[in-house]
């Protein structure tokens, strides 16, 4: 993985983060995130992977119920915000749509994206710190607004 700052004004700093073979994608950018200490950021993108771990929220069994793509495959669609966990760290949630060879579309919550041949993704991080506190009987957490600044 490379980044490079695209723009720097008002506050909000915008970078290139782009992937190559054999990344993976949220531990690359999750590495990102703690090493420029991003405490709010919107990221998009665009790419191609060997294999991807996707879930979807089970709101009744209250779980992720993951489910596995092992072949080549188009990211169509790569959007995920980053905000501060409890313990003040940058934590990324994301969202992909995969399209396979046939042409059938998937996606879901991202757990593990396998970059081939490239991923290139836009970061928009701006000044605020955005806070995420687990949400009640739930496997994920949330923003909480009131708690952010």
């Amino acid at each position: 993985m490379e980044y490079r700052k695209i723009a720097d004004g008002a506050g909000v700093k915008t970078y290139a983060v782009i992937m190559s073979e054999g990344d993976e994608a949220v531990m690359q950018l999750t590495g990102f995130a703690e090493e420029e200490r991003l405490t709010s950021a919107q990221v998009s993108g665009i790419g191609a992977a060997s294999s991807a771990t996707l879930a979807w929220l089970n709101f009744d069994e209250k779980k992720y119920q993951p489910f596995s793509i092992e072949e080549q495959i188009e990211v169509v669609s790569f959007l995920g915000d980053v905000a501060l966990t409890q313990d003040g760290k940058p934590q990324l949630h994301a969202h992909v749509t995969v399209a396979k060879r046939d042409g059938s579309v998937t996606g879901g919550h991202l757990l593990q994206l396998h970059v081939r041949p490239t991923l290139e993704l836009i970061v928009t991080v701006t000044p605020a710190r955005l806070r995420k506190r687990p949400e009640p009987g739930m496997p994920v957490a949330t923003i909480r607004l009131a708690e952010s600044d």
